[in-house]
């Protein structure tokens, strides 16, 4: 692959002579050229969500409620999928990062970017941009215009691609604008396979999703007994339940067990119970004879004696 290209994100310039009483336009149009140290100074973080591209302003479109949605889900799929596994970090939206190109600088702000624990460059927790090249980078399509459209599959592609960004994925409400590209051994992208329907990620072990889940968009309780999501969809809550169950059948089990036993001590005592009303007739059986016989020798000599 080629390599990556990393840059440290320029501090602003000291103005220079007769700048100092420049102010910057406070809601400039797309397209009005400003420096990279203007940018990084004045519009970086400005609540239009301005990126730059090779010293000129353009303004992120705003994508439809549909694709909105989508991108909620998969941005909590990862989430769901980083919960268990902990080897990456993520950013949503006004997190930028800058692209040191063959022909140009650009800085761009995907919807959602992730960085990989194992990337040379790490993402620190009081960054606001990052300063490496991220390992995954996800746009929201908007399709308001053909040049929206333009930007995210052709010029975002080939300048993700040309920085470096192992995987690119745009998404749409419309399956015909949801494209996943794979960075191959020519640092070119290629679409990902669609196996079975199902998006695999090469940089983040296990994680994969279904296309028509991308409208779907099911619930983490219909997940877990999915078995494309149960592997790395809350493993803990799932352990747990297992424990639960496995506890509630040992207890079950326990209980039909003691049932068991008080059956069969019921039964012993109802047999002991018998046996010892059987053994008492036995007894008064012979005690009744006992006294018939007794009764019947007293009247035998009742009647020797009269015979005398």
């Amino acid at each position: 692959m080629s390599p990556r290209a990393f840059a440290e994100h320029p501090r602003p310039a000291a103005p220079l002579e007769g700048d100092a009483e420049r102010q910057p336009l406070i809601d400039p149009p797309a397209g009005t050229r400003v420096s990279e140290a203007d940018y990084w100074a004045q519009y970086y973080e400005h609540e239009n969500g301005y990126e730059w591209n090779n010293g000129v302003l353009e303004v992120k479109p705003v994508s439809d409620a549909l694709t909105t949605w989508i991108y909620q889900w998969l941005l909590g799929l990862f989430r769901l999928y980083l919960d268990s596994h902990h080897n990456a970090r993520l950013t949503c939206l006004e997190f930028g990062f800058r692209l040191s190109l063959p022909n140009k600088v650009a800085i761009r702000k995907p919807d959602l970017g992730l960085v990989l624990d194992s990337n040379p460059q790490p993402l620190a927790d009081l960054d606001r941009s990052y300063q490496g090249t991220f390992d995954l980078c996800v746009e929201a399509l908007s399709d308001s215009s053909p040049a929206e459209i333009q930007r995210d599959t052709e010029q975002k592609h080939d300048e993700y691609q040309a920085a470096g960004v192992p995987e690119y994925y745009i998404i749409h409400h419309d399956p015909r604008w949801q494209l996943f590209y794979r960075r191959n051994a020519f640092g070119l992208y290629e679409p990902i396979p669609r196996e079975a329907g199902l998006i695999r990620s090469a940089i983040l072990p296990g994680f994969r999703f279904r296309l028509e889940d991308l409208s779907r968009q099911p619930s983490p309780e219909a997940m877990l007994e999915d078995p494309v999501y149960a592997p790395f969809v809350l493993p803990n809550w799932q352990r747990d339940r297992q424990a639960r169950a496995q506890a509630e059948q040992a207890h079950q089990q326990a209980e039909q067990a003691l049932q068991q036993a008080e059956q069969r001590a019921t039964t012993a005592e109802r047999l002991a119970d018998q046996e010892r009303r059987e053994k008492a007739h036995e007894r008064a059986e012979k005690e009744r004879e006992r006294a018939e016989k007794e009764a019947l020798l007293v009247e035998l000599a009742r009647l020797r004696g009269q015979l005398r």
